[in-house]
């Protein structure tokens, strides 16, 4: 066994670094949805893939709730969230609730999603620099542990970062949160308020605004700020802090005496990069393609045309709108297929480029079967390759889709459609906001160390080895994934049926049906690629070469 363990472990480098710039969040409202569900998403999220349930629980008046940092960290033991920076008031009960590295939903049907962001360097702050304690994903895990509404939520949390300093983990980056429940969702966006804060100094922890997204669109967070102008007067659809304003106009990033509108976004963002413009375009081409001019980066025939930078327009982030109305519903199956976007036949795609074609014996040329979207930095090297990121990250960890319902008692009614690694080949599993567990292989995981029993790295493997050929493995995965996601989604309807049926009798049967249905899934997710990596393996081993 150990032999087998250090042969397997040869395969990889296991690469633990968090990229800031890897999270995309989607929000579609519930007249813009396909089936009249509030859905949100979040790929890319934290190092931590492990899942688990953390129950409601009660506490004695005047307790403390501490203050973690360290929650993301995948290294520690399943229940270790870290050092303990401080504290704040706990309440009396709290609700339950699933926690990951960003926690992403609770018993109530309230759920979060969240894409690290780019705020000026002036704005950065530190635990060596300030004060601060508030980290977005404490704050997330607080919120969900009290609330059942995203608009309390977003207050909360704001007030959070007020009072005790909104703290980055990932990088020195600001935070975007997509805020859901069945009724409303909201974006929430944080800014930090540079080195030096302290609680003492009377004055405001951070810089945040929240906007309410209409129901009747979706919106796209590619790790950059969306919130563009604020109407501080309008409750029904802003929150903001006491301080929006006011700290650009003392910076002097804002001139009121100019006759220009306050842009939030232009406020506070650095000069945009082509990592989130990507993501915006690729998102508003999909989804309202009509909705204006938007640049043509489709390769079409030419493969040269991603490296030609002279022809390429450079497009004002203005252009992107905070929402649009898409031209059809979005279904979940359609947030998931973005997710899984590599840029297919865009400027973007890192299969596209002509470093890729090979002669096919017919005085032609063809796509390589090396051609591979997920190029590791040797390889980039090797063939001159310009790194672009897609949506789909090979150095992934985990993410989700969450499905939100108002006609369906909240234990049936929230759906947490769950991938881990790569979403490219990672097959989605329901977890019910009701489920009682997380199966152990959805919450076994330690990046230093193989483990069979868990699926995170039963994917991770067939993700690697995929770049043997990644043209026809990919197709192999496919072949075997997208038959039994599909089988999901025809049964759903008749799973929750009968979850229904039996909380009419018994919540806590309809509970416990719904989490050995999921658990039951996750299982067969471990076994398909621990079978497919075998098959793969046979399949291309360089005997049959």
């Amino acid at each position: 066994m150990l032999r087998e363990t250090l042969s397997i472990l040869i395969l990889f480098i296991v690469g633990i670094q968090f990229s800031v710039n890897a999270c995309t969040v989607i929000a579609v409202g519930k007249k813009a949805s396909a089936d009249g569900s509030n859905i949100i998403s979040h790929t890319d999220a934290g190092p931590d893939s492990r899942i688990f349930v953390v129950p409601a629980q009660t506490f004695e008046a005047g307790a403390k709730a501490p203050v973690y940092w360290g929650i993301q960290d995948a290294n520690r033991p399943l229940n270790d969230d870290g050092i303990v920076l401080g504290y704040i008031p706990q309440v009396a009960s709290t609700y339950k609730y699933f926690q990951s590295a960003y926690s992403h939903v609770n018993e109530h049907q309230l759920g979060f999603g969240e894409s690290t962001t780019s705020q000026r360097k002036e704005l950065i702050c530190t635990r060596e620099n300030g004060q601060q304690i508030m980290t977005i994903e404490q704050a997330q895990i607080f919120a969900l542990q009290r609330y059942k509404t995203a608009r309390e939520a977003a207050r909360f949390i704001g007030d959070l970062m007020t009072q005790y300093g909104f703290l980055p983990s990932s990088g020195d980056g600001s935070e975007s949160l997509v805020i859901a429940d069945t009724k409303e969702i909201w974006v929430f966006e944080v800014f930090g308020v540079g080195p030096g804060w302290s609680p003492e100094s009377g004055k405001p922890g951070a810089i945040w605004a929240a906007q309410r997204l209409p129901e009747d669109q979706a919106t796209m967070i590619p790790n950059w700020s969306i919130i563009k102008e604020i109407d501080a007067k309008d409750k029904d659809n802003f929150i903001v802090s006491k301080n929006y304003k006011q700290e650009a106009i003392d910076r002097g990033w804002y001139n009121p005496k100019s006759g220009k509108p306050f842009i939030w976004q232009e406020a506070y963002a650095p000069i945009p990069r082509e990592w989130a413009t990507g993501r915006f375009w690729l998102f508003h081409q999909t989804f309202a393609p009509n909705y204006a001019e938007w640049p043509d980066r489709f390769i079409k025939d030419d493969p040269y045309k991603g490296m030609n930078q002279y022809v390429q327009t450079v497009e004002p982030i203005s252009i992107y709108p905070f929402s649009v109305q898409p031209e059809k519903k979005i279904s979940v199956q359609d947030v998931m297929a973005f997710q899984r976007s590599t840029f297919e036949g865009t400027i973007y795609d890192m299969t596209s480029g002509p470093q890729w074609l090979v002669t096919n014996g017919k005085g032609g040329y063809e796509k390589s079967p090396l051609a591979t979207p997920f190029p590791d930095s040797d390889t980039r090297k090797l063939m001159k390759l310009t790194y672009r990121r897609p949506v789909a990250r090979h150095r992934g960890y985990y993410g989700m889709v969450l499905q939100l319902r108002d006609w369906l008692p909240n234990e049936i009614g929230g759906v947490y459609w769950v991938y881990l690694d790569n979403p490219y080949f990672s097959p989605y599993v329901p977890i019910y906001t009701g489920n009682l567990s997380v199966d152990a292989s959805y919450k076994t995981y330690n990046p230093e160390e193989y483990n069979e029993a868990s699926a995170r790295w039963a994917i991770d493997f067939v993700d690697n080895v995929a770049n043997l050929k990644f043209q026809k493995i990919s197709k192999d995965v496919q072949a075997v994934r997208d038959p039994w996601e599909t089988a999901l989604f025809k049964e759903q309807q008749a799973v929750e049926k009968k979850a229904e049926e039996l909380h009419a009798r018994n919540p806590e049967q309809a509970q416990q049906y719904l989490t050995e249905y999921s658990n039951k899934k996750m299982q067969e997710v471990t076994k398909m690629f621990l079978d497919l990596r075998n098959a793969i393996i046979v399949k291309y081993t360089n005997n049959h070469e």
